[in-house]
């Protein structure tokens, strides 16, 4: 399916603005958008306690999951942040892409300046641990 690559970029941008960053200062905003059309984003919301900190992308990943979607409805991805290239997810957001997007789902990593790589999920994470590992 085809989408709007540019709308997408939008959403992430005006979801990271709303990101809690009194530590790092380091905003990061994410989308996704779904095959009825609807937009969900999340943003990086940081706390003292450093371990209670959640990223963007899994803050719209779990948000996704909450409102009843499934990996199924996932039609595309998206994380912004202010880096001097497209901006790449961590790990642990990587390992919960895998589970809840499709392999197949690109994923636009971009920065301010609009500068874009698109991936897949399986090329964000090569040779993954899944559900399937644990049968």
């Amino acid at each position: 399916m085809n989408f709007d690559q540019d709308k997408l970029i939008d959403m992430a941008l005006a979801a990271r603005s709303n990101a809690y960053t009194p530590y790092s200062k380091f905003k990061v905003g994410a989308s996704i958008l779904l095959k009825d059309g609807t937009y969900i984003t999340g943003c990086n919301v940081e706390n003292s306690s450093y371990g209670l900190c959640i990223c963007a992308e899994r803050n719209a990943l779990f948000q996704m999951i909450a409102k009843g979607y499934t990996k199924e409805d996932a039609v595309a991805f998206c994380i912004v942040g202010q880096t001097d290239e497209p901006i790449s997810p961590c790990g642990a957001c990587r390992q919960v892409m895998e589970e809840l997007l499709k392999p197949n789902t690109p994923v636009v990593l971009t920065n301010l300046e609009r500068k874009v790589k698109v991936m897949t999920v399986a090329e964000l994470l090569p040779y993954s641990f899944s559900g399937d590992s644990l049968k």
